[in-house]
C-alpha cells in the first residue's frame, strides 16, 4: 500500500466535496443491513429510484441476518452496541409485522 492509497476519500478530487464515510465501528455493520430493510419495508425512499417500494421477502431476509449477527455476537458486544442492535431489530420486526398485516395496531 502506498501513501497515496491511504489518502482520505475527500482528497481524491471529488467535485461535490467530501463524501460521507461512516465510522469504523459495530454500528456501521448494523446499518449495512438496517437501511436496506427500511427501504424494503417501504419506510424510506430507495435512494436509487427516489420511490418507496415494498419487498417483504428481502426485508425479512435482512431482519434474519441481523438476528444471526445478534446470536453470533452474544456476549461480545459493549452494552451500547447491544442496545443499538436490539433496538434496530425490534423496530424492524414491528414494522415487518405491521406491513405483513400480522399485527393490527
Amino acid at each position: 500500500m502506498t501513501p497515496d492509497d491511504m489518502k482520505p476519500e475527500d482528497e481524491g478530487g471529488n467535485p461535490g466535496g467530501p463524501e460521507f464515510v461512516p465510522p469504523l465501528d459495530f454500528s456501521s455493520i448494523v446499518i449495512l443491513l438496517y437501511f436496506p430493510a427500511l427501504v424494503q419495508l417501504g419506510l424510506v425512499e430507495d435512494p436509487t429510484t427516489g420511490q418507496r417500494q415494498e419487498n417483504l421477502v428481502l426485508a425479512k431476509r435482512n431482519i434474519d441476518l441481523l438476528d444471526l449477527l445478534k446470536d453470533r455476537t452474544k456476549g461480545n458486544l459493549e452494552a451500547e452496541e447491544q442496545k443499538f442492535l436490539d433496538g434496530v431489530i425490534d423496530q424492524l420486526k414491528l414494522a415487518y409485522l405491521k406491513k405483513a398485516e400480522l399485527v393490527k395496531m
